[in-house]
């Protein structure tokens, strides 16, 4: 049994919303979805890619590990396909896409999806792990040893993303497996929170004593209170 809590915020310095969220607990899965584009509607195809996951998932609960990840992949593909179809009747949109997660959970453990620098997280046993790699130009200067990981908040092209949703077909897409075990407490959230606040924070907020609606919020208002410079999205998972 999964219980899951979503909460978007515009944070403090944008004038629209860019991401989007979805969290079906009758279908086990949470998804979250950070628009790119800005005056190109980025919006429109974070809206498009929540959209595609709960047309695709509603009122279906994977029952196999392998039926989550052809769904996860179905998703992603014809996420990509329906923003691809909107920017050609739409030249006005091009340059429109997302960075997409998407995790499903079976009996088996969970399945997820990632592109772009939106993030997911694991909490278990009060330990925090990163469970996805940024599609980022400075995460592959990290992994080249070009770039220290505590220079990445400063450094100018920390915003550049090598993979998204809506730009190229097909689309590569990172997939992830797992086992999930009661306790666990797994977070997907767009780089409007990572961006602000580190993974010991993170970590700390996910370690208190609260509710997941309360951790959702302390973790937003968290992100708010170190600037809020990008909308801010958290989806939380707990394993019962």
């Amino acid at each position: 049994m999964i219980i899951t809590f979503g909460q978007s915020d515009p944070g403090l310095r944008r004038p629209n919303n860019e991401d989007d969220f979805i969290v079906m607990p009758d279908a086990d899965l949470m998804a979250v979805a950070d628009g790119m584009g800005g005056a190109a509607a980025g919006e429109v195809a974070s809206r498009i890619f929540i959209e595609t996951v709960s047309a695709l998932f509603i009122r279906t609960r994977c029952q196999s590990e392998q039926e989550a990840i052809a769904k996860v992949q179905d998703a992603f593909r014809l996420a990509n396909e329906k923003i691809l179809s909107h920017i050609k009747y739409n030249p006005q949109c091009r340059g429109m896409g997302c960075t997409a997660e998407l995790i499903v959970f079976t009996s088996q453990g969970y399945v997820l999806g990632h592109v772009g620098d939106s993030r997911a997280y694991l909490l278990r046993a009060g330990q925090l792990k990163q469970l996805t790699r940024d599609h980022s130009l400075v995460q592959d200067q990290i992994d080249q040893g070009l770039v220290k990981p505590e220079e990445v908040r400063k450094h100018p092209f920390k915003n550049v993303i090598l993979r998204a949703v809506g730009i190229d077909e097909p689309l590569a897409l990172d997939l992830i497996r797992g086992k999930a075990v009661p306790g666990d407490l797994f977070l997907l959230c767009s780089d409007g929170l990572t961006d602000m606040i580190d993974d010991l924070l993170i970590k700390e907020v996910l370690s208190l004593p609260l509710t997941l609606a309360q951790k959702g919020t302390k973790l937003i208002e968290s992100a708010k209170s170190a600037g809020g410079y990008d909308n801010i999205t958290v989806a939380l998972g707990e394993v019962k």
